[in-house]
């Protein structure tokens, strides 16, 4: 749209939201579907504004603290006659849906913002304020920071101003493919910073969701099961004597040998040292089976 940029996230390295701030004169101006869902905020200047979304025209007076709504992939015609200050916020497609389906616990297929052009909100200002803030302030952290107030933002666009429409039927348990595929994952980076996120994405799926299908499957919890699995990998790595416990912490993804030793006594109830020496054979022989039982037990 033809109007001086005053702000952009774009140098900020952001990640599932964007934001513009635009000077504009009076304009007539078509627009046509977006890939974004865009929150308007007006910041300065008070103008009638006509829209047209959906082949329906609205008119209403636009002024500092007032928003307007747009939704994903729908074209819409804006005037004004007035100068006007504002600032666009931008969430793609799949930051509403992955929000929205943590949320209901179900795969969403479409969310829908409201056709609203003239909204007042105080927590929508203050969250499109923030965001705005953040663009000017910038510096380390930004991207998480813009993250988090990004799922704060779909959450409450969720609640008040968005209709979901669900997929059929959402699965309730693991497929073999998912369960091969989330071995393959732990297996690949149980070494590593191994996360309950990191281990959601790679199935495509939402935190929510994935501990839901792992309880309904496995028992346990997605950090059950990523300690369960460090406790096993741990275990077989017993068995060579060449490796020192440290060693085998490192390579178990334990932060430290004192963090396996608090997990060992946790889960085992013995000590890593105890375990290799065979101190209790049923111990060694059960530990998996163990740690799932409890997990399933807490939830």
């Amino acid at each position: 749209m033809p109007g001086d940029i005053l702000t952009d996230s774009g140098d900020l390295r952001w990640k599932g939201i964007g934001q513009r701030t635009y000077r504009y004169r009076g304009l007539d101006v078509a627009i046509p579907p977006m890939d974004h869902y865009m929150i308007v905020h007006y910041l300065q200047g008070v103008t009638p504004m006509d829209r047209q979304v959906g082949g329906r025209w609205s008119r209403a007076e636009c002024q500092p603290g007032i928003f307007s709504l747009l939704s994903l992939a729908t074209d819409s015609h804006w005037h004004w006659t007035r100068p006007l200050d504002v600032s666009h916020v931008y969430l793609p497609g799949e930051v509403l849906a992955k929000v929205a389906g943590d949320m209901q616990g179900r795969d969403v297929a479409e969310v829908t913002l409201h056709d609203v052009l003239h909204g007042s909100d105080s927590t929508l200002t203050a969250i499109a304020s923030e965001v705005l803030r953040e663009v000017r302030r910038g510096g380390d952290g930004s991207p998480l920071y813009a993250e988090a107030v990004s799922i704060q933002l779909a959450v409450h666009l969720l609640r008040n101003y968005a209709t979901c429409q669900f997929r059929e039927k959402a699965p309730r348990q693991l497929t073999p493919a998912q369960r091969r595929l989330l071995d393959d994952y732990i297996d690949a980076n149980l070494e590593g910073r191994l996360t309950t996120e990191g281990v959601a994405a790679a199935l495509g799926v939402g935190v929510w969701t994935l501990n839901r299908l792992l309880r309904s499957t496995l028992g346990c919890s997605a950090h059950g099961l990523i300690t369960a699995r460090r406790v096993e990998r741990a275990r077989r790595l017993m068995s060579d004597r060449s490796l020192l416990l440290k060693q085998i912490a490192a390579a178990a993804g334990f932060s430290d040998q004192a963090h396996m030793t608090r997990v060992f006594r946790s889960h085992l109830g013995a000590t890593p040292g105890q375990v290799r020496v065979g101190t209790d054979h049923r111990i060694v022989q059960e530990s998996v089976s163990f740690v799932q039982d409890r997990q399933e037990r807490r939830s």
